[in-house]
């Protein structure tokens, strides 16, 4: 689920915590930094880098790249060694990396190539099957969304929806959110004068309102399932027979995953992880590996029809 939703995991380890970078990659350039964490990243997860890679990544000339080269082997010598009979730099037997590699964007690179605008540089680095995607949102709609949402302001959409069937609306979007299946816009809906999400691709021919002043209720400052945090404490699925494989699997410390969300999108995360919800973890079937522990915590959360097994407190 990396990059989901915008919740923080509290029981980050070492390798997760952010790092700070050593005083000698303080003193570099930003596209220095970013070719000597571009080194690092070839040696710390494909073993091998070639001054060809970073000609081809950064578009720079052969003497540049022999520069990055020995810079990092200055700063770093544990980190690289160099293969004469291969003409490669391969991974140092003492390896610890300098750069802080977040796990997502680490994925990312390695299934789809690097870059952004015209398309990933050079595909995937590794052989890789994802799952399909089935319903990408239009550019035509995604961009003026988001610079509505950049510029802080109202657009104009034509939206079909399955209550109320197809209609025009005004909206105020703030935030985009995944929920592991489609992309969401988080708004405010100037017809039911309420803070909504709406799907991106139900959304036509949205215009940017520049003549239609925002008004403060309608920002997000007001959205209160937004500002809501909602603390969950998830445990192994007491149905399940070995517990200690999924405290591994997700990363649990003395049998919980203390996670933090946004009551607006806690509906989404514990249907995206399909956690039982239930008071008494009564939901059966292999695909229930979690188990909300403190349900009460979930009481005023909106999208409750959304968490598996969620019984309303009586």
């Amino acid at each position: 689920m990396a990059g989901l939703l915008s919740f923080r995991i509290q029981h980050m380890n070492n390798q997760n915590a952010v790092k700070t970078f050593p005083i000698a990659i303080q003193h570099l350039s930003q596209p220095q930094r970013e070719r000597l964490a571009h080194i690092e990243f070839r040696l710390y997860f494909l073993g091998e880098v070639r001054r060809q890679d970073i000609i081809k990544r950064f578009s720079v000339a052969p003497a540049v790249a022999t520069r990055d080269f020995a810079q990092y082997r200055e700063l770093f010598p544990n980190n690289i060694s160099f293969d004469g009979r291969a003409k490669r730099y391969v991974i140092g037997s003492d390896f610890h990396p300098a750069f802080t590699h977040v796990p997502e964007r680490v994925l990312t690179a390695l299934s789809q190539g690097f870059g952004d605008g015209e398309g990933p540089l050079g595909g995937a680095l590794l052989p890789c099957e994802l799952p399909l995607v089935l319903n990408r949102p239009s550019m035509a709609v995604l961009a003026p969304i988001s610079r509505a949402i950049h510029q802080q302001k109202a657009v104009r959409i034509k939206y079909q929806s399955h209550s109320s069937g197809a209609s025009r609306r005004e909206l105020v979007p703030f935030a985009l959110v995944n929920d592991g299946l489609r992309w969401h816009v988080r708004t405010f809906d100037r017809k039911s004068q309420e803070f909504r999400d709406f799907v991106l691709t139900r959304m036509e021919s949205p215009e940017v309102l520049d003549d239609s002043p925002v008004l403060k209720h309608e920002l997000s400052s007001a959205d209160n399932q937004w500002n809501r945090i909602v603390e969950l404490d998830l445990v192994p699925h007491p149905r399940q027979l070995h517990p200690e494989i999924i405290e591994s699997d997700y990363g649990m410390t003395n049998g919980v995953l203390h996670i933090e969300v946004r009551a607006a999108i806690a509906g989404y995360v514990l249907r995206h992880w399909i956690v039982d919800c239930s008071r008494e973890h009564s939901l059966e079937g292999k695909e229930y590996r979690l188990w909300l522990k403190n349900n009460l915590a979930l009481y005023g959360v909106s999208n409750l029809l959304l968490a598996p097994g969620y019984e309303t407190p009586t």
